[in-house]
């Protein structure tokens, strides 16, 4: 009895503790170190760099450093970079990551995501770094005011199109050297409300020093705060000269502000459709749609719009908004009033705005997570799927299995510079796909409605079907089917033709998918394209492609 007594009192003094402030938790020491996360994508655990401030107070509010890393290296390097650590002398990348030397501590948390090596920051790595961030910010207390972006080279290119993309996480931007994606700087008025610091080194031969500078005269155009270090006599790695002593914690000192008395935003896609307290709800396919709204006085707005057809704004919070009382709105020369309580939201009927009941959200038309291009298939998890249905012979098994493995296979080796995409999802037959893959995933569908059964399960509802006795044309689209899309691969492969050359980010299979719109046609050669485009807004084709492949004699239209 007495020891049952004994065993009682320890339990609950045991659960009392465990039920206290994670002040006796389990911590991570101070300092460089790696963490990881489990990836939605391709359900691995991916790794990140993370720098945790001496003497961590988790009561305490901490401002976050987001740093993305160059072509060729890693997380672990681009931790050392941002404190300004360079190799050792004679030192290759390799060894300088096997350790992290000491360093002078700043009251900042640093995070470096790996993005899955070399492989730019758009689709899987671009969701990396977002996944990376919400893992920081639930184990950590992140001052969400305070929360920066840096990076360089491709890095610094990722540290554009991510911070003009979702402008209103950061508080300030600093690209080194940026090599960003193409039709990233069309956004670059998105920087209106935070200040950008760009560095680059004038005898740069990787990344012509030209493109910096255009970059500043554009922002500076558009009103952007933008400063920019150009360093003399520099070649590519300017990185050492931006970071060193530790300066960008000394620049990164703003504060966010969330409410902006204006806001200036660009974007093509409904995935970027939010800035600060306005949201875009109605685009156009394909077109960059721009809005600036401004508060003039309390309750008074001005709105400015190009090629946008509805929108929201979502004005609670703002001190210039007084709720339940009458607003007044100059949107495109029209004006308009309304009491808001918290939001309104507007729609453009032919010429001019009116006031919706609420966010556009019909679902036969384009909206986050249902408006393509092909690229968006890829760019969340996904699986690759080969057609048995007309019980193929071995040999053509084999080739539709190779097939397969060729799209999946980002991970193919690049040298021992840029190393391998680690990356790796799924490949399937269309008889092992389980329920929960067409819940959960985007389906990449080799083959037809003829010799794919999941392709025959969505025939009814997919636009456009290539004949399966064809052999010299390839058809590849995107459509939205319940909660994901299907990306329809029929006849030749979309790789067929294209040549490796170039800057390899990723392997030649996946380097065109960026580039192509809602759907490619076609013939011998990707690069032999009889008819691409987008689908209206309401999925739909449009006649001048509709056209072309009626004409083709090989592509049959659903009705």
């Amino acid at each position: 009895m007495k020891i049952n007594n004994c065993l009682s009192a320890f339990s609950f003094v045991f659960i009392i503790l465990l039920s206290q402030n994670n002040s006796i938790a389990q911590k991570l020491a101070s300092g460089p170190q790696v963490l990881s996360f489990f990836s939605s994508a391709d359900d691995t655990e991916q790794p990140y760099g993370i720098y945790i401030p001496k003497n961590y107070d988790p009561a305490k509010k901490y401002p976050l450093v987001m740093m993305l890393h160059g072509a060729g290296s890693n997380h672990r390097l681009a931790l050392k970079r941002v404190f300004g650590k360079t190799n050792a002398t004679d030192e290759t990348d390799v060894e300088a990551s096997r350790y992290f030397q000491e360093w002078e501590d700043v009251e900042y948390i640093v995070a470096t995501p790996l993005a899955r090596g070399t492989s730019g920051y758009q689709g899987i790595p671009e969701l990396d770094v977002y996944d990376v961030l919400a893992d920081v910010k639930k184990r950590f207390n992140v001052d969400e005011n305070r929360t920066y972006l840096t990076g360089l080279s491709m890095g610094g290119g990722g540290t554009l199109w991510i911070g003009l993309t979702r402008p209103d996480i950061w508080a300030a931007i600093a690209p080194v050297c940026a090599a960003p994606p193409a039709g990233t700087i069309d956004l670059a008025g998105n920087a209106s409300n935070y200040p950008v610091h760009f560095f680059h080194g004038d005898k740069d031969p990787v990344v012509p020093v030209e493109s910096t500078r255009n970059w500043v005269s554009q922002m500076q155009d558009l009103g952007v705060e933008v400063t920019y270090k150009e360093f003399v006599d520099v070649k590519h790695d300017s990185w050492v000269n931006a970071y060193d002593d530790e300066f960008i914690f000394g620049w990164f000192n703003q504060v966010r502000n969330p409410f902006p008395n204006e806001v200036k935003f660009s974007s093509k896609f409904y995935k970027y459709n939010k800035a600060y307290w306005v949201q875009f709800d109605k685009m156009r396919s394909g077109i960059l749609s721009d809005i600036t709204a401004s508060f003039k006085r309390s309750n008074t707005l001005e709105v400015k719009t190009k090629d946008l057809d509805g929108f929201t704004l979502n004005l609670k919070g703002h001190a210039k908004f007084i709720s339940n009382q009458p607003v007044a709105f100059t949107i495109d020369g029209v004006a308009l009033s309304s009491k808001v309580d918290s939001t309104i939201s507007f729609i453009r009927k032919g010429n001019s705005w009116t006031i919706s009941k609420g966010p556009v959200t019909n679902v036969v038309e384009k909206k986050n997570g249902s408006e393509g291009p092909i690229f968006d298939a890829f760019s969340s998890r996904h699986v690759y799927v080969y057609g048995t249905a007309d019980n193929p012979s071995a040999e053509e098994l084999k080739r539709r299995l190779d097939m397969a493995n060729e799209a999946a296979n980002w991970s193919v080796y690049r040298g021992p510079f840029l190393g391998r995409v680690m990356f790796f999802p799924r490949v399937l037959a269309d008889t092992e796909v389980r329920a929960s893959d067409l819940e959960n995933c985007n389906l990449i569908l080799f083959g037809t409605k003829e010799t794919n059964s999941v392709v025959n399960k969505y025939a009814d509802k997919l636009p456009v079907h290539l004949n399966p006795a064809t052999k010299e044309y390839g058809l590849l689209y995107v459509f939205p089917v319940d909660k994901h899309y299907v990306a329809i691969s029929s006849g030749l492969p979309w790789w067929v033709g294209v040549v490796d050359q170039g800057f390899p980010f990723v392997p030649a299979t996946h380097r065109s998918l960026p580039e192509f719109k809602d759907l490619l046609f076609f013939k011998d050669s990707s690069k032999n394209i009889i008819t691409e485009g987008y689908f209206t807004q309401e999925w739909r084709l449009p006649d001048s492609v509709l056209t072309t492949l009626t004409k083709s004699g090989v592509i049959t239209i659903s009705k």
